[in-house]
C-alpha cells in the first residue's frame, strides 16, 4: 500500500473533485459528458537540432518528437490530457485562453498541487470556445517555457467556414550560444526593462520555414506568439491577408493585414489567398526592430483554385456573456515599477527580484502564501477593467478563465474585440468589459514572463 503524503492526498482531492462538480458549472466550464481517453502528454528532456551547431541539449517538451503536438479539439465536445511529468522537477499544465473549470487551469498553489517528477495528473475538461489557444506550463515558467514547453491548441467549429489548407505556426525564440546550447535565460537589467530577447528566432522550431500551399487558394494561417518576451509587427508580402481573428474570438468586422502588432500570449487567424502564379511566394515578416525579418512563407503550387476571400462564410462567435455597462463595477488596474526586492523562495522557480507592480503590490507568483485577491467579485455580475500602463514600455496583460470586450483607449480607436490578453501601450489607459460568469481564483499578469516572475502579477477571485 502507497504511503498516504500530504502530495498525494492533495493530488487525490483534486482529481476526485474534478469529477464531483455541479451540474451547472459542469454544463458550462468542463464537465456535461463523459470525458474521453486522455491524450498522453509526457513532459521530457530531449535534444532537437534547433542550428547548424549540433542538437541543442536540455530540450523541455512533451514527447521526443520536438516541438509540442498540436491539440485538436472540438467546441462542445469533452477532451482529456493525461500530464506525466518524466523532467527532473515539477510542472503543470495551462490551457492559455481556455475558459473552463478552475481546477484544471494548472496555477501551482491556485488551482491544483505540482505535478512531480514521476507523478501524473488528468485534466478533462469541454472547450466552449473555437479558435486558436495554446497550452505551456505554470511552473518555473521563465525556464520551462524558454526550453521549449509551449504548444499550440486548435478548437474546431463544424461550422467554420471551408479553406483549402491550413498552417499553424508557433512562434518562438530561443536563447542558445554559438554552440548552440542554453545561456543564462535572462539578464535583470533587461528584466526591468522590455525583457530579455533570445538569439534564435523559430516559427515551428524551425528559421524561416517555407510550406506549398494551393496557388490561388484560401490558407487558413494559425499564429501563435509563444515566446516569453517578444513583441511581433506582422505583415504579409506577396499575398492579400485578412484578419478573421484575434486571440481565439471572431473580429467583429474582417480587415487586411496592414501592419498589426500581437504579443507573447496573443493569437492571430488570416486568411491568406495565394497568388495565382505557381511558384509565387508569399512571406509573412515581422518589421519591429530595425530591419524586417521573414517568419515563415507560402510557395503556391499546382493550378490556381481562383478562390476568393469573399467566399469565406462568417466565423461563429463564441459564447462569451457581453457585460452590462450601465450596472458594471469598476476595477482599477495600474501597472506600474516597483522597488527592488528579493523574492521569495519557491519550488516553483524565482528570478531572485521584483521590478514590477499591479497596484503598487509585486508578486512573482507560485508562492505557498500569495497576496489577497486584487479583487473579489460576484458570480454573474458585469465589471470593467480600468487598466492603465504607467510604465514605458508595453505589457501583454492574461486573464485567466475568463474573456473581455475592449470597449476604449485613450490612444487609438478600437474595435470591441473579445479577448484573454490585451498588449497596453506605453502611457496608455484602456476599459476592458467582463462578466465575472466562472468561479475560482483566475490569475492576471502580464505574459512577458520575466515580467511576470518579478511582481507583475495578481488574481481575481470571483464567488
Amino acid at each position: 500500500m502507497p504511503l498516504l503524503s500530504r502530495r498525494n492526498l492533495l493530488q487525490a482531492s483534486a482529481v476526485a473533485g474534478a469529477y464531483g462538480v455541479g451540474i451547472g458549472i459542469a454544463g458550462k466550464f468542463g464537465f456535461a459528458e463523459a470525458a474521453p481517453e486522455p491524450q498522453l502528454l509526457t513532459a521530457v528532456k530531449t535534444e532537437v537540432m534547433l542550428t547548424e551547431a549540433g542538437p541543442t541539449r536540455d530540450i523541455m517538451s512533451w514527447g521526443h518528437d520536438g516541438m509540442p503536438p498540436v491539440l485538436r479539439m472540438t467546441k462542445g465536445r469533452p477532451y482529456a490530457a493525461r500530464l506525466k511529468n518524466g523532467l527532473d522537477e515539477p510542472t503543470t499544465i495551462h490551457w492559455h485562453g481556455l475558459r473552463i473549470d478552475n481546477r484544471m487551469d494548472g496555477v501551482p498553489f491556485m488551482t491544483q498541487p505540482y505535478v512531480y517528477t514521476g507523478d501524473s495528473f488528468d485534466y478533462t475538461f469541454t472547450p466552449p470556445d473555437a479558435g486558436t489557444f495554446w497550452y505551456h506550463p505554470h511552473c518555473n515558467t521563465l525556464t520551462q517555457m524558454g526550453h521549449g514547453m509551449t504548444g499550440l491548441i486548435v478548437v474546431e467549429d463544424p461550422a467554420d467556414p471551408e479553406f483549402d489548407a491550413e498552417v499553424v505556426l508557433n512562434l518562438r525564440d530561443w536563447r542558445l550560444g554559438g554552440d548552440g546550447q542554453f545561456i543564462a535565460p535572462f539578464r535583470p537589467r533587461d528584466a526591468a526593462k522590455t525583457g530579455t530577447y533570445g538569439t534564435v528566432r523559430t516559427a515551428n522550431w524551425q528559421q524561416e520555414p517555407r510550406y506549398d500551399m494551393p496557388t490561388g487558394g484560401l490558407v487558413r494561417l494559425r499564429i501563435a506568439v509563444t515566446d516569453v518576451t517578444r513583441i511581433f509587427s506582422l505583415k504579409m508580402e506577396g499575398a492579400d491577408a485578412t484578419v478573421i481573428a484575434i486571440d481565439g474570438n471572431p473580429v467583429p468586422k474582417r480587415f487586411p493585414l496592414d501592419l498589426l502588432q500581437i504579443g507573447p500570449g496573443q493569437r492571430l487567424d488570416l486568411a491568406v489567398r495565394m497568388p495565382d502564379g505557381e511558384g509565387a511566394v508569399a512571406t509573412l515578416e515581422d518589421i519591429r526592430g530595425t530591419a524586417p525579418k521573414t517568419i515563415a512563407s507560402l510557395r503556391a503550387v499546382g493550378s490556381s483554385l481562383k478562390r476568393a476571400i469573399g467566399d469565406l462564410g462568417p466565423l461563429v462567435d463564441n459564447p462569451v456573456p457581453k457585460a452590462d455597462l450601465t450596472a458594471a463595477e469598476q476595477i482599477p488596474l495600474v501597472l506600474s515599477a516597483t522597488a527592488e526586492n528579493a523574492a521569495v523562495e519557491s519550488i516553483c522557480g524565482t528570478l531572485g527580484y521584483s521590478f514590477w507592480a499591479i497596484n503598487k503590490v509585486p508578486w512573482p507568483g507560485d508562492t505557498p502564501d500569495p497576496t489577497a485577491p486584487l479583487a473579489e467579485l460576484k458570480l454573474g455580475k458585469s465589471y470593467v477593467f480600468n487598466l492603465e500602463n504607467t510604465t514605458p514600455h508595453a505589457h501583454p496583460i492574461h486573464l485567466h478563465g475568463m474573456s473581455f470586450t475592449v470597449i476604449y483607449s485613450s490612444t487609438r480607436e478600437v474595435m470591441p474585440l473579445v479577448s484573454d490578453t490585451y498588449l497596453i501601450q506605453p502611457d496608455e489607459k484602456v476599459q476592458l468589459a467582463f462578466v465575472a460568469d466562472n468561479p475560482g481564483d483566475w490569475l492576471l499578469h502580464c505574459h512577458i514572463i520575466e515580467h511576470q516572475k518579478t511582481g507583475m502579477t495578481s488574481y481575481l477571485r470571483v464567488s
